[in-house]
């Protein structure tokens, strides 16, 4: 299984990476939309996108609105990590095709019940 993660910050990129290496997947990194477009292009579709909200060149809302604009992507899973937890942006991020939502600090075992929600992953 492979993931894609998203986030301006290094240092949570390599947080989720550790526990997305956990939970059995191999991990792409990248630190903007503008990258992540890039190794989509680049890369096997992977199983899920975790994606933060705030970042340089292009957002994350941006990122989910051009990947579901590729009839290729229209049903990849992403997830939303972010610290933007008002109801109003959750709302814009499902409109935008986000599948699910996670609000920063988050533990794995809430990143494991989103993955296990969308059906992604052997989970016991």
């Amino acid at each position: 299984m492979n993931a894609l993660i998203v986030d301006d910050s290094r240092a949570i990129r390599r947080m989720i990476c550790n526990m997305m290496s956990t939970l059995g997947f191999e991990t792409t990194e990248a630190s903007d939309g503008i990258e992540a477009l890039q190794r989509l292009a680049e890369m096997e579709t992977p199983d899920i996108v975790l994606v933060d909200w705030n970042m340089p060149e292009m957002d994350g809302l941006e990122f989910i609105k051009s990947v579901r604009r590729q009839a290729e992507h229209r049903d990849l899973p992403m997830m939303m990590v972010t610290t933007e937890c008002e109801m109003d942006r959750m709302a814009l991020a499902f409109v935008a095709g986000v599948n699910e939502y996670v609000m920063k600090p988050f533990t794995i075992e809430v990143i494991q019940s989103k993955l296990e929600l969308l059906g992604i992953g052997v989970f016991q």
